[in-house]
Formats: C-alpha cells, sequence, structure tokens
C-alpha cells in the first residue's frame, strides 16, 4: 500500500482535480505537470512572494528558465520557504545574472571534450550523451544551465544521430 502525504494529496487535486493520487508516482504524469511560473507556485504552496522579490524572479526567470516536478515542490515547506533547501535549489535568484568577468560559459570545459555536438567523452570509459535539453528539475546550481531549457539547445536528429 503506497502511503501518501496529505500535501501531496493536497498539491495532486490543486494540480488537476481529476487526478488520481496513485498517478502522483508516474513520472510522466510529474513531467506533464511541472511548475514554470511563479504564478503557478503561489496557488499551489498557498504563499505569495512580495512584489520586489516576484519581479526578481520573473527576471531570472527569462534568462535561466524554472521548471519543478509537483513532486519536489510538495517538499518545500512553504511557512519557511525562503530558508528551505529544495526551494533554494529549484528557485531563481537575481544572483544568477550577476556574470563576471572570470565566470566562464562552460565551466566543465565539456565542449573541449566534445567529439560531437550532443556527447562529453572526459573519460575513456564512459560518455555523456545529451539527447535532450529538458530535465526534471531545472537546479539553480547546474553547469549546463547555458543549454537546459534553452529553445537553441534542443539537439535535432542529425546532432543525435552524429553523436551515436
Amino acid at each position: 500500500m503506497t502511503i501518501y502525504s496529505s500535501n501531496q494529496q493536497q498539491m495532486a487535486a490543486k494540480i488537476d482535480p481529476t487526478s488520481q493520487v496513485s498517478q502522483w508516482k508516474d513520472w510522466h504524469w510529474q513531467i506533464r505537470h511541472a511548475i514554470k511560473d511563479i504564478a503557478t507556485v503561489e496557488r499551489l504552496l498557498g504563499i505569495r512572494f512580495p512584489p520586489e522579490k516576484r519581479a526578481e524572479l520573473e527576471t531570472t526567470i527569462a534568462t535561466f528558465p524554472m521548471c519543478i516536478t509537483p513532486y519536489y515542490l510538495s517538499l518545500i515547506e512553504a511557512e519557511d520557504y525562503e530558508n528551505d533547501p529544495v526551494f533554494m535549489q529549484a528557485f531563481p535568484s537575481e544572483a544568477e545574472l550577476i556574470i563576471e568577468e572570470c565566470d566562464m560559459a562552460d565551466p566543465l570545459a565539456e565542449d573541449t571534450d566534445s567529439p560531437a555536438a550532443c556527447i562529453t567523452h572526459r573519460y575513456p570509459d564512459r560518455v555523456l550523451f545529451l539527447v535532450s535539453n529538458v530535465c526534471a528539475m531545472y537546479c539553480r546550481h547546474c553547469t549546463r544551465k547555458r543549454k537546459v531549457g534553452d529553445i537553441d539547445s534542443i539537439p535535432d536528429k542529425a546532432a543525435i544521430r552524429e553523436g551515436a
């Protein structure tokens, strides 16, 4: 028997009143219902960001998209969201927009280890094959955020074939 927290049950119902709680563990359902905008976050968590904070979030999302699954959103303590570790991992900060001269577009130098557009081959016994620019959650610390959610970074079939 699967037990769901009341928070998860409430969130599933707020997201889609016709959904069944059993869909909560379906990754397809989670991805389909991923949250990508501030208004939905406020509605689901029952919070209101101050106008200045909301503007900062929106400005950052315009450059670095936000995406969080309902499951991860349900883990956030709404009463103290600003100090919640999941919130800090998933929600944008205006500090992300501060680009210093010493910052690198490719901090792990993966592009130099790319024999093909979708491949990073740094180690002799493994390869990273990027076939999508979408993740279930866009972590704010991601070193690939220059590509994640960016419409210009969607690999096409030719690029994927080149990597295969």
